[in-house]
């Protein structure tokens, strides 16, 4: 008999008739899709239909009900797009619901073996211990490469642990993936040799579906130190065929672009935890991007705190993954940030360390200064 995974839901403004009737809705549109009356006897209906487990009035302060739905496994069929579609396929079209929460079962967690390295491969990569990473990256779109692979040179040397094509570098005219790829990981090594340090170089292989296994496979053999995917562009399954690649070893970074609607509504889509926290660990994803509190783009302190405690949270043995928030981050806020997060953090600082009237090297050496005495 397959087992049962869970997801619990957020029906908005409801009463108590209401939302079981909405969460019995659920259950079918996420399914069978038809009509209660018409959902067959015996295994469609005993299994396959989704069962209403739980429903509760929130007492957080909305105004509406949580309700726990359980589905088989055999929904899923071994296939994890399904069992994205299963989560909130449909539904996530119908206003005032919301996905809060996924409690995994084991076939759930076969399928998704999660990240291949985790926040402790990352710190082993870079030669640290118990202690925060931080990360950088090369803008903005129209440099040349030889301009990139020099600010990517700048970052190493200034003590940076991993420096990042920015998500809107891919293969433009001025700066050609291939291209770049070489010249910055040429540019990062010249710097380590120099400091004795241990810097990766981060390419952006978000592109075309043909191209980004493609990708993947020739950063890994110019000597780059990880890539960098947008899965709400490239397809939420990319990150978890890379990660289960046995011919693939470097680890994923995940950025947000094209993923705001999943969640910045108060009672649509996921929990930032939920989409950013467990969605990215269950792609696999070793480091996932969010906007920052305090940032330019107005995620909360508690919602960016639910993403960090999600990232490394006990989960089926999936291995714990960094949390990389970035957006607007100034070397003043470290401080805040570190009281807040504790170490197991990636800092991303971008434009604040191009801006510095001191260079970007002395502006790297301030913030490591910040970060580490």
């Amino acid at each position: 008999m397959a087992q049962r995974f869970t997801v619990t839901y957020f029906i908005r403004g409801a009463d108590a008739a209401e939302a079981k009737a909405r969460a019995l809705d659920i259950a079918l549109e996420q399914t069978v899709e038809i009509p209660r009356a018409a959902v067959p006897k015996g295994y469609v209906e005993d299994v396959i239909l989704g069962r209403l487990e739980g429903l509760e009035q929130v007492r957080d302060g909305r105004s509406g009900f949580l309700a726990t739905i359980s589905y088989s496994e055999d929904d899923v069929g071994g296939d994890f797009l399904q069992f994205l579609n299963i989560v909130f396929g449909n539904s996530s079209i119908k206003p005032g619901l919301k996905v809060e929460d996924i409690g995994l079962s084991s076939g759930i967690l076969d399928l998704c073996r999660g990240p291949r390295h985790g926040i402790a491969g990352l710190r082993a990569r870079a030669g640290i211990g118990q202690t925060p990473l931080l990360m950088s990256a090369i803008k903005p779109v129209g440099l040349s490469t030889k301009e990139l692979a020099s600010l990517a040179r700048d970052f190493a040397i200034g003590g940076v642990h991993f420096v990042k094509d920015d998500h809107g570098l891919v293969d433009q005219r001025t700066s050609p993936f291939s291209e770049r790829l070489r010249a910055c990981v040429a540019a990062v090594g010249e710097a380590n040799a120099k400091t004795g340090g241990r810097t990766s170089f981060v390419p952006n292989i978000t592109g075309p579906a043909t191209a980004i296994v493609e990708r993947a496979k020739e950063a890994q053999e110019a000597g780059a130190g990880g890539v960098m995917i947008a899965p709400a562009l490239a397809g939420y399954d990319i990150i978890r065929t890379l990660a289960a690649d046995q011919d693939f070893t470097l680890p994923v970074v995940s950025h947000p672009a094209f993923s705001g609607a999943n969640v910045v509504s108060p009672d649509c889509g996921f929990t930032h935890r939920t989409f950013f926290g467990t969605l990215h660990r269950l792609m696999g994803a070793d480091a996932v991007i969010y906007p920052n509190f305090g940032g330019r783009f107005g995620f909360s302190r508690e919602e960016c705190l639910s993403i960090s405690a999600a990232c490394s949270a006990e989960m089926g043995g999936l291995k714990a993954i960094a949390p990389a928030p970035g957006g607007g981050m100034t070397l003043d806020r470290v401080a805040e940030m570190r009281a807040a997060y504790g170490n197991d953090i990636m800092y991303l600082v971008g434009g604040a360390l191009l801006v510095d009237p001191g260079g970007v090297i002395a502006a790297c050496q301030r913030l490591v200064s910040k970060i580490y005495d």
